[in-house]
């Protein structure tokens, strides 16, 4: 069996975080991968632009982490939006705020940061061994599946960083949730897309994007963008309301945003003429493509003007529920706050603690879930830190 003084199970951003904080104090530290690669989920995340964290008052950043906010709100006071830029510069990406507030490494791509990332770790002597999959306990000590067989390893602090239960082929399956005897939420998706079978009339406008238009889902309104796919909806603007969505809520579309309801009836009391009704309603309001053929699944128009008009702005469009949790952004669900204390480490494990996406929280693509990894992974390792010298 071998000993050490702190391993870290996973190597994605939280993982990464936790090991960083353990080495720069002069800990050794192990951190084992069931991958063959790291940061899988970080450069996937980088080919459409790494988005680091998002640039807006705090106390709006904040609520993006729902019920969780109370439990996540000290982590991201120690190290939010502003700490993610400053990290991200100190290991050589200057970064740029976008229109939205997004902020991103000038290169836009995950490899330049993780490059360096992983360079630093190895100047601190951290050691990475990837193809090692944790497959439970023996005794206080881990077992793992490896290229060379069983292996088990002993280590003063453990930190799980072990993920959620989306998009297993980079990593995170969830199946850790066997091994912890602990309070455990049920994974649910999160930042996914949802079902609809259309009729063939939408057949032309799969993967159009539709906007701008204000989605609103209970008392939950985003104004954005959204792409129509041969199986239902995606995009920003719906996994923003997507856990809305998930827990029952209907969809309601204002394909209007930027007119409203007085503007809208009085352009369509304009005389029609010979028009037909798709042809006033591009002439009047500019409704044509995809957002005219919603207008029409949605089902019969009303035959009044101030009907349809009511109907523009608040159009219902009826899902049959979201894509399967392994096609999701991330999940919801996981290791609860009832399970660890406020340093993460779990009530019924000594040593062990966990980041990251294993925990129980959600938040909408934006920046807001690699900083909650960043945040929780920094918290992690400064607590096994802390036990370490105890």
């Amino acid at each position: 069996m071998e000993q050490l003084d702190a391993l870290v199970i996973g190597a994605g951003p939280a993982g990464l975080m936790a090991a960083s904080r353990l080495a720069a104090a002069g800990v050794r530290v192990v951190i084992v991968e069931g991958k063959p690669s790291v940061g899988r989920k970080l450069l996937m995340a980088g080919k459409s632009g790494l988005n680091l964290t998002k640039d807006e008052p705090y106390e709006d950043f904040l609520k993006a982490y729902g019920d969780a906010q109370a439990w996540l709100e000290p982590m991201l006071r120690d190290f939010g939006p502003v700490q993610v830029r400053e990290w991200a510069e100190g290991l050589g990406q200057e970064v740029f705020t976008g229109s939205s507030g997004r902020v991103f490494p000038k290169v836009m791509k995950a490899s330049p940061l993780l490059r360096n990332w992983l360079r630093t770790l190895a100047d601190d002597g951290v050691e990475l061994r990837t193809r090692w999959r944790w497959i439970g306990w023996d005794g206080d000590a881990l077992r793992f599946n490896t290229s060379e067989g069983e292996r088990v390893i002993s280590a003063k602090v453990k930190v799980l960083a072990l993920g959620g239960a989306s998009w297993r082929r980079l990593g995170s399956d969830g199946s850790w949730a066997e091994f912890l005897d602990a309070p455990l939420a049920p994974f649910r998706p999160a930042n996914m897309g949802f079902l609809r079978e259309w009729s063939q009339f939408m057949q032309p406008h799969f993967g159009a994007p539709v906007k701008p238009v204000l989605l609103r889902v209970g008392k939950r309104t985003v104004k954005g963008e959204f792409v129509v796919t041969s199986r239902g909806i995606e995009g920003s603007a719906v996994y923003a309301v997507s856990s809305a969505l998930r827990d029952g809520g209907e969809l309601i579309l204002d394909l209007l945003p930027d007119v409203d309801l007085p503007e809208v009836v009085t352009k369509l009391n304009r005389p029609r003429g010979k028009n037909s009704l798709s042809n006033h309603l591009r002439k009047t309001l500019g409704l044509k493509g995809v957002k005219a053929a919603l207008l029409r699944e949605a089902g019969a128009l009303p035959e009044t003007i101030n009907g349809l008009a009511e109907r523009i702005k608040a159009l219902p469009l009826a899902l049959n529920g979201p894509t399967p949790m392994d096609e999701a952004i991330s999940t919801a669900g996981g290791a609860t706050r009832a399970g660890l204390n406020d340093r993460l480490m779990l009530n019924a494990y000594d040593g062990v603690f966990c980041a990251g996406e294993m925990l129980d929280w959600e938040a909408p693509t934006g920046g807001y879930l690699l900083t909650a990894c960043l945040a929780t992974g920094r918290l992690a390792g400064d607590a096994a830190l802390e036990y370490l010298k105890n």
